[in-house]
Protein backbone atom coordinates (compact mmCIF):
# COMPACT_ATOMS: atom_id res chain seq x y z
CA UNK A 1 0.00 0.00 0.00
CA UNK A 2 1.28 3.45 -0.91
CA UNK A 3 0.07 6.03 1.57
CA UNK A 4 -0.66 8.92 -0.77
CA UNK A 5 -0.66 10.12 -4.32
CA UNK A 6 1.58 12.99 -5.26
CA UNK A 7 1.33 16.01 -2.98
CA UNK A 8 2.77 18.28 -5.66
CA UNK A 9 0.14 20.83 -6.66
CA UNK A 10 -0.66 21.16 -10.35
CA UNK A 11 -1.17 24.90 -9.83
CA UNK A 12 2.35 25.73 -10.94
CA UNK A 13 1.62 27.26 -14.34
CA UNK A 14 3.36 30.61 -14.77
CA UNK A 15 4.93 30.16 -11.32
CA UNK A 16 7.66 27.54 -11.87
CA UNK A 17 10.20 27.70 -14.69
CA UNK A 18 12.36 24.73 -13.71
CA UNK A 19 11.36 21.30 -12.37
CA UNK A 20 14.30 21.44 -9.93
CA UNK A 21 12.35 24.08 -8.01
CA UNK A 22 10.12 21.17 -6.93
CA UNK A 23 12.69 18.36 -6.83
CA UNK A 24 14.80 16.01 -8.92
CA UNK A 25 18.16 14.24 -9.07
CA UNK A 26 21.43 16.14 -8.71
CA UNK A 27 24.73 14.34 -9.34
CA UNK A 28 28.00 15.47 -7.77
CA UNK A 29 31.45 14.32 -6.64
CA UNK A 30 32.61 14.46 -3.01
CA UNK A 31 35.78 16.52 -2.65
CA UNK A 32 36.94 15.97 0.94
CA UNK A 33 37.67 13.27 3.50
CA UNK A 34 37.69 9.50 3.11
CA UNK A 35 35.08 9.67 0.37
CA UNK A 36 36.97 12.18 -1.80
CA UNK A 37 36.34 11.51 -5.48
CA UNK A 38 33.21 9.40 -4.97
CA UNK A 39 30.25 10.05 -7.28
CA UNK A 40 26.91 10.63 -5.58
CA UNK A 41 23.35 11.58 -6.52
CA UNK A 42 21.09 13.60 -4.23
CA UNK A 43 17.43 12.78 -4.82
CA UNK A 44 14.86 15.34 -3.67
CA UNK A 45 11.31 14.03 -3.91
CA UNK A 46 9.72 17.38 -3.12
CA UNK A 47 7.66 15.73 -0.37
CA UNK A 48 10.15 16.28 2.46
CA UNK A 49 12.03 13.06 1.64
CA UNK A 50 15.56 13.45 0.27
CA UNK A 51 18.34 10.88 0.10
CA UNK A 52 21.87 10.32 -1.19
CA UNK A 53 22.71 7.53 -3.64
CA UNK A 54 26.42 6.63 -3.63
CA UNK A 55 27.09 5.70 -7.24
CA UNK A 56 30.56 4.35 -6.54
CA UNK A 57 29.28 2.06 -3.78
CA UNK A 58 26.86 -0.16 -5.75
CA UNK A 59 24.29 2.68 -5.81
CA UNK A 60 23.73 2.17 -2.10
CA UNK A 61 21.68 4.81 -0.26
CA UNK A 62 23.44 6.43 2.69
CA UNK A 63 21.96 9.68 4.04
CA UNK A 64 18.16 9.91 4.11
CA UNK A 65 16.04 12.64 5.68
CA UNK A 66 12.36 13.41 6.02
CA UNK A 67 12.00 17.13 6.61
CA UNK A 68 14.34 17.86 9.54
CA UNK A 69 14.59 14.26 10.73
CA UNK A 70 17.35 11.84 9.78
CA UNK A 71 16.01 8.34 9.19
CA UNK A 72 19.29 6.45 9.27
CA UNK A 73 22.32 5.47 11.28
CA UNK A 74 25.71 6.53 9.93
CA UNK A 75 28.91 4.85 11.09
CA UNK A 76 31.90 6.75 12.48
CA UNK A 77 33.66 6.39 9.13
CA UNK A 78 30.75 7.45 6.93
CA UNK A 79 31.20 7.23 3.18
CA UNK A 80 34.59 5.81 2.22
CA UNK A 81 36.17 5.08 -1.14
CA UNK A 82 35.42 1.54 -2.42
CA UNK A 83 38.15 -0.94 -1.53
CA UNK A 84 38.59 -4.29 -3.24
CA UNK A 85 40.52 -5.53 -0.20
CA UNK A 86 37.33 -5.24 1.86
CA UNK A 87 36.32 -8.74 0.74
CA UNK A 88 38.77 -10.30 3.21
CA UNK A 89 37.98 -11.32 6.77
CA UNK A 90 36.19 -8.55 8.68
CA UNK A 91 37.62 -5.68 6.59
CA UNK A 92 34.13 -4.94 5.24
CA UNK A 93 33.47 -3.18 8.56
CA UNK A 94 36.16 -0.60 7.73
CA UNK A 95 34.15 0.53 4.71
CA UNK A 96 30.65 0.12 6.21
CA UNK A 97 29.06 3.57 6.24
CA UNK A 98 25.65 2.41 7.46
CA UNK A 99 22.83 4.36 5.86
CA UNK A 100 19.43 3.48 4.47
CA UNK A 101 20.70 0.68 2.23
CA UNK A 102 23.96 -1.23 2.07
CA UNK A 103 23.91 -4.07 -0.44
CA UNK A 104 25.40 -7.41 0.66
CA UNK A 105 26.29 -10.20 -1.77
CA UNK A 106 26.15 -11.07 -4.63
CA UNK A 107 27.62 -14.50 -3.89
CA UNK A 108 27.92 -14.44 -0.09
CA UNK A 109 26.16 -12.88 2.91
CA UNK A 110 27.37 -13.54 6.42
CA UNK A 111 30.64 -13.83 8.27
CA UNK A 112 34.10 -14.61 6.83
CA UNK A 113 34.57 -18.21 5.70
CA UNK A 114 36.81 -20.44 3.67
CA UNK A 115 36.11 -23.80 2.03
CA UNK A 116 36.95 -25.76 -1.10
CA UNK A 117 35.03 -23.17 -3.15
CA UNK A 118 37.19 -20.27 -2.03
CA UNK A 119 37.68 -17.61 0.65
CA UNK A 120 34.97 -15.04 1.35
CA UNK A 121 34.96 -11.95 3.56
CA UNK A 122 32.10 -10.51 5.58
CA UNK A 123 29.01 -9.80 3.43
CA UNK A 124 30.72 -10.02 0.06
CA UNK A 125 32.20 -7.41 -2.25
CA UNK A 126 29.34 -5.80 -4.18
CA UNK A 127 29.03 -2.76 -1.90
CA UNK A 128 32.66 -1.89 -2.66
CA UNK A 129 32.04 -1.85 -6.41
CA UNK A 130 31.32 1.28 -8.50
CA UNK A 131 28.33 1.40 -10.81
CA UNK A 132 28.31 2.15 -14.51
CA UNK A 133 25.47 4.65 -14.79
CA UNK A 134 23.16 4.10 -17.77
CA UNK A 135 20.56 6.80 -17.26
CA UNK A 136 19.37 9.63 -15.05
CA UNK A 137 15.75 10.51 -15.84
CA UNK A 138 14.46 13.76 -14.41
CA UNK A 139 10.85 14.77 -13.79
CA UNK A 140 9.35 17.09 -16.39
CA UNK A 141 6.44 19.06 -15.02
CA UNK A 142 5.69 20.68 -18.39
CA UNK A 143 5.07 17.25 -19.88
CA UNK A 144 3.11 16.17 -16.83
CA UNK A 145 5.77 13.60 -15.86
CA UNK A 146 6.50 13.58 -12.13
CA UNK A 147 8.61 10.40 -12.23
CA UNK A 148 12.40 10.26 -11.84
CA UNK A 149 14.92 7.43 -11.80
CA UNK A 150 18.56 6.52 -11.94
CA UNK A 151 19.79 3.22 -13.43
CA UNK A 152 23.20 1.58 -13.33
CA UNK A 153 25.03 -1.72 -13.61
CA UNK A 154 27.39 -3.14 -10.99
CA UNK A 155 29.55 -6.13 -11.89
CA UNK A 156 31.02 -8.77 -9.61
CA UNK A 157 33.13 -10.61 -12.12
CA UNK A 158 36.47 -12.31 -12.63
CA UNK A 159 38.15 -14.50 -15.23
CA UNK A 160 36.90 -18.11 -14.86
CA UNK A 161 33.90 -16.79 -12.87
CA UNK A 162 31.71 -16.10 -11.14
CA UNK A 163 30.52 -13.27 -13.39
CA UNK A 164 27.41 -11.68 -11.92
CA UNK A 165 25.89 -8.33 -12.81
CA UNK A 166 23.45 -6.28 -10.76
CA UNK A 167 21.28 -3.91 -12.77
CA UNK A 168 19.71 -1.44 -10.33
CA UNK A 169 17.04 1.20 -10.82
CA UNK A 170 16.13 3.58 -8.01
CA UNK A 171 12.99 5.57 -8.73
CA UNK A 172 10.29 7.75 -7.27
CA UNK A 173 7.87 10.55 -8.06
CA UNK A 174 7.70 14.21 -7.14
CA UNK A 175 5.46 14.69 -4.13
CA UNK A 176 5.65 11.09 -2.91
CA UNK A 177 7.70 9.94 0.09
CA UNK A 178 8.52 6.63 -1.53
CA UNK A 179 11.71 4.97 -2.83
CA UNK A 180 11.46 2.08 -5.26
CA UNK A 181 14.47 -0.19 -5.78
CA UNK A 182 14.28 -2.60 -8.71
CA UNK A 183 17.22 -5.01 -9.03
CA UNK A 184 18.06 -7.70 -11.55
CA UNK A 185 20.99 -10.08 -11.01
CA UNK A 186 22.25 -11.98 -14.06
CA UNK A 187 24.91 -14.66 -14.42
CA UNK A 188 26.89 -13.74 -17.55
CA UNK A 189 29.42 -16.54 -17.00
CA UNK A 190 29.39 -19.93 -18.67
CA UNK A 191 29.08 -22.00 -15.48
CA UNK A 192 26.55 -21.94 -12.63
CA UNK A 193 27.24 -19.27 -10.00
CA UNK A 194 26.26 -19.16 -6.31
CA UNK A 195 24.05 -16.21 -5.45
CA UNK A 196 23.00 -14.58 -2.18
CA UNK A 197 21.59 -11.07 -1.65
CA UNK A 198 20.71 -9.02 1.43
CA UNK A 199 19.47 -5.43 1.78
CA UNK A 200 21.14 -4.08 4.94
CA UNK A 201 18.79 -1.19 5.92
CA UNK A 202 20.21 0.71 8.91
CA UNK A 203 17.81 2.96 10.82
CA UNK A 204 18.91 5.50 13.42
CA UNK A 205 18.05 8.47 15.63
CA UNK A 206 15.73 10.35 15.79
CA UNK A 207 13.49 7.88 13.95
CA UNK A 208 14.96 5.17 16.16
CA UNK A 209 14.64 6.22 19.77
CA UNK A 210 13.65 4.88 23.15
CA UNK A 211 10.04 3.70 22.91
CA UNK A 212 9.91 3.45 19.11
CA UNK A 213 8.30 0.23 17.90
CA UNK A 214 9.83 -2.25 15.47
CA UNK A 215 7.10 -3.67 13.29
CA UNK A 216 7.30 -7.18 11.85
CA UNK A 217 5.52 -10.49 12.28
CA UNK A 218 6.79 -14.03 11.82
CA UNK A 219 8.53 -16.94 13.46
CA UNK A 220 12.02 -16.02 14.59
CA UNK A 221 15.17 -17.68 15.84
CA UNK A 222 18.62 -16.54 16.90
CA UNK A 223 21.67 -17.69 14.89
CA UNK A 224 22.59 -20.16 17.64
CA UNK A 225 19.04 -21.32 18.23
CA UNK A 226 19.40 -20.34 21.89
CA UNK A 227 17.78 -17.29 23.59
CA UNK A 228 19.79 -14.12 23.08
CA UNK A 229 20.33 -11.07 25.28
CA UNK A 230 17.69 -9.16 23.32
CA UNK A 231 15.81 -11.86 21.46
CA UNK A 232 14.21 -13.99 24.16
CA UNK A 233 10.64 -14.65 25.23
CA UNK A 234 11.00 -12.54 28.38
CA UNK A 235 12.00 -9.34 26.56
CA UNK A 236 9.97 -6.88 24.49
CA UNK A 237 12.46 -6.88 21.60
CA UNK A 238 10.10 -4.94 19.34
CA UNK A 239 10.44 -1.84 21.56
CA UNK A 240 13.65 0.18 21.16
CA UNK A 241 15.52 0.61 24.47
CA UNK A 242 17.78 3.38 25.69
CA UNK A 243 21.50 2.92 24.84
CA UNK A 244 22.91 -0.16 26.58
CA UNK A 245 26.33 -0.43 28.23
CA UNK A 246 26.44 -4.13 27.38
CA UNK A 247 26.28 -3.26 23.67
CA UNK A 248 29.54 -1.33 23.77
CA UNK A 249 32.08 -2.65 21.27
CA UNK A 250 30.74 -5.74 19.56
CA UNK A 251 27.62 -6.04 21.71
CA UNK A 252 24.61 -6.82 19.52
CA UNK A 253 21.83 -9.31 18.96
CA UNK A 254 20.28 -10.73 15.80
CA UNK A 255 17.14 -12.65 14.87
CA UNK A 256 16.37 -14.50 11.64
CA UNK A 257 12.66 -14.06 10.83
CA UNK A 258 10.46 -16.17 8.58
CA UNK A 259 8.34 -13.09 7.90
CA UNK A 260 4.60 -13.24 7.31
CA UNK A 261 2.96 -11.93 4.15
CA UNK A 262 -0.32 -10.33 3.21
CA UNK A 263 -2.76 -12.11 0.90
CA UNK A 264 -0.82 -10.95 -2.16
CA UNK A 265 2.50 -12.35 -0.92
CA UNK A 266 4.00 -9.00 0.10
CA UNK A 267 6.00 -8.70 3.33
CA UNK A 268 5.93 -5.48 5.33
CA UNK A 269 8.18 -4.42 8.17
CA UNK A 270 9.45 -1.16 9.57
CA UNK A 271 9.49 1.15 12.56
CA UNK A 272 7.08 3.63 14.14
CA UNK A 273 8.09 6.53 16.38
CA UNK A 274 4.91 7.86 18.04
CA UNK A 275 6.76 10.87 19.49
CA UNK A 276 7.49 12.10 15.97
CA UNK A 277 4.26 10.83 14.35
CA UNK A 278 6.59 9.18 11.87
CA UNK A 279 6.97 5.68 10.48
CA UNK A 280 9.10 4.00 7.82
CA UNK A 281 7.75 0.91 6.05
CA UNK A 282 9.70 -1.61 3.94
CA UNK A 283 7.80 -3.82 1.50
CA UNK A 284 9.06 -6.71 -0.60
CA UNK A 285 7.75 -9.95 -2.18
CA UNK A 286 8.43 -13.00 -0.04
CA UNK A 287 8.85 -15.08 -3.19
CA UNK A 288 11.95 -13.00 -3.97
CA UNK A 289 13.21 -12.28 -0.44
CA UNK A 290 11.88 -14.95 1.94
CA UNK A 291 13.90 -13.92 5.02
CA UNK A 292 14.14 -10.85 7.24
CA UNK A 293 17.04 -10.30 9.63
CA UNK A 294 16.64 -7.87 12.52
CA UNK A 295 19.97 -6.56 13.83
CA UNK A 296 19.88 -4.64 17.12
CA UNK A 297 22.96 -2.81 18.36
CA UNK A 298 22.21 -0.28 21.10
CA UNK A 299 25.74 0.86 21.96
CA UNK A 300 26.37 4.40 23.16
CA UNK A 301 27.12 6.49 20.10
CA UNK A 302 26.46 3.43 17.92
CA UNK A 303 22.69 3.24 18.32
CA UNK A 304 21.15 1.36 15.40
CA UNK A 305 18.74 -1.30 14.31
CA UNK A 306 18.87 -3.03 10.96
CA UNK A 307 15.95 -4.48 9.00
CA UNK A 308 17.46 -6.71 6.33
CA UNK A 309 15.38 -8.54 3.71
CA UNK A 310 17.36 -11.28 2.01
CA UNK A 311 17.39 -14.39 -0.10
CA UNK A 312 18.78 -16.15 2.98
CA UNK A 313 19.61 -15.24 6.54
CA UNK A 314 23.27 -14.09 6.70
CA UNK A 315 24.53 -17.62 7.38
CA UNK A 316 27.21 -17.65 4.67
CA UNK A 317 27.56 -19.41 1.38
CA UNK A 318 28.99 -22.57 2.95
CA UNK A 319 26.08 -23.11 5.35
CA UNK A 320 23.53 -22.29 2.65
CA UNK A 321 25.16 -24.86 0.37
CA UNK A 322 25.06 -27.43 3.17
CA UNK A 323 21.36 -26.94 3.88
CA UNK A 324 20.44 -26.81 0.18
CA UNK A 325 19.19 -23.21 0.27
CA UNK A 326 21.99 -21.70 -1.81
CA UNK A 327 20.73 -20.28 -5.11
CA UNK A 328 22.70 -21.39 -8.16
CA UNK A 329 22.19 -19.12 -11.17
CA UNK A 330 22.61 -20.95 -14.44
CA UNK A 331 24.51 -19.24 -17.30
CA UNK A 332 22.30 -16.44 -18.65
CA UNK A 333 19.79 -16.80 -15.82
CA UNK A 334 18.45 -13.71 -14.05
CA UNK A 335 16.60 -13.05 -10.82
CA UNK A 336 14.59 -9.90 -10.10
CA UNK A 337 14.12 -8.22 -6.74
CA UNK A 338 12.05 -5.26 -5.61
CA UNK A 339 12.03 -3.26 -2.40
CA UNK A 340 9.91 -0.24 -1.49
CA UNK A 341 10.75 2.13 1.34
CA UNK A 342 7.99 4.56 2.30
CA UNK A 343 7.85 7.34 4.89
CA UNK A 344 4.44 7.53 6.59
CA UNK A 345 3.19 10.65 8.37
CA UNK A 346 -0.59 10.65 7.99
CA UNK A 347 -2.50 8.92 10.85
CA UNK A 348 -4.49 6.81 8.39
CA UNK A 349 -1.35 5.48 6.72
CA UNK A 350 0.44 4.82 10.01
CA UNK A 351 -2.62 3.03 11.45
CA UNK A 352 -2.95 0.86 8.37
CA UNK A 353 0.73 -0.01 8.59
CA UNK A 354 0.43 -0.97 12.28
CA UNK A 355 -2.88 -2.84 11.89
CA UNK A 356 -1.75 -4.91 8.93
CA UNK A 357 1.77 -5.87 9.95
Amino acid sequence: MVENTSSISSDWTDKVANSFQLGGIETAVLDNGAGRGIRIAWVNTGSGLRYKVVLDRAMDIVDAFFQQHSLVWLSHGGITYPQTSANQGMRWLKTFGGGLLTTCGLTHIGGPESDEYGERGLHGEISNTPAEIESVIQPDIRAGNLNMSITGRIREAQVFGPSLELKRTISGSLGMSLIRIEDEVTNWGNTPAPHMLLYHCNLGWPLVDEGAKLVWQGKWQTPSGEPGRIFNDDNDFRRCPAPLNEHSGTGEDVAFIDIQTDESGICTCGIHNPKLDLAVALRFPKKQLPWLTNWQHWGKGEYVTGLEPGTNPPIGQSNARSDNTLIQLEPGESRKYSLEIEVLTEPSGINHFLDNT
